[in-house]
């Protein structure tokens, strides 16, 4: 594959991915029975503001984002993008899929959304355009701090569903599901979407992603 080959199928990837991750928690909202740990916090300050889950998801990761200033971390093109694609299509797929009621179009929902974003995981991690502004900030506090990235990414996540849980956001079996499922899930996709190495003479674009993470949006 040439170098302008693998860059488009990478772009097409980053993007899809990213496309696909909000639209995946638009339907975790849907389902009814626990959002993702951020998706609590969103729909917690969403209730807050009254601005759309979409709206707050832009607006808390360009606020993630600046925190990456004192971490000296530096974003890539998927780490932009992450910031206004993901709220941009969660706003539109719950424009498209209405309230379910029923556990009988619940639970589907819930599978749906859970399945669909270790997919979007998977294909936006293979793109390597950067990690996305939350999982930035839980790298750059690993190598500032010096504490393992398993210790920052629970406490982070920790503190995130617990302050959307006191605004109002969706604990359940939806968020017990992703939290066990999400790892391996994302380990499957990334097989299934990895893009083949360049050869030593091709010029690779912003590659860089921490190593031994699962990243999400």
């Amino acid at each position: 594959m040439s170098t302008h080959d693998r860059l488009g199928r990478r772009l097409i990837q980053l993007y899809t991915g990213l496309a696909l991750y909000g639209a995946s928690a638009a339907l975790l909202l849907r389902a009814g029975l626990g959002m993702e740990p951020w998706g609590v916090l969103h729909q917690g300050l969403a209730k807050l503001t009254g601005l759309t889950i979409g709206v707050v998801s832009i607006v808390v990761g360009a606020a993630v984002l600046l925190l990456w200033i004192p971490l000296r971390q530096r974003p890539g093109l998927g780490t932009v993008s992450n910031v206004f694609a993901v709220g941009l299509a969660m706003d539109g797929t719950l424009a498209l899929v209405p309230d379910a009621h029923s556990l009988a179009v619940r639970v589907p929902l819930l599978l749906a959304g859970v399945v669909l974003n270790g997919a979007a995981t998977g294909l936006y991690i293979s793109a390597r355009f950067g990690a996305g502004p939350r999982d930035g900030l839980m790298t750059g506090l690993h190598r500032r701090t010096g504490h393992s990235i398993r210790l920052m990414r629970t406490g982070i996540e920790v503190a995130v569903v617990a302050t959307g849980f006191l605004l109002g956001g969706t604990i359940g079996v939806g968020t017990v599901l992703y939290a066990v499922s999400i790892g391996p899930l994302a380990q499957l996709f990334l097989r299934v979407f990895a893009v083949p190495a360049a050869s030593s003479r091709s010029t690779v674009v912003a590659e860089a992603t921490p190593g031994r993470v699962i990243l999400r949006p």
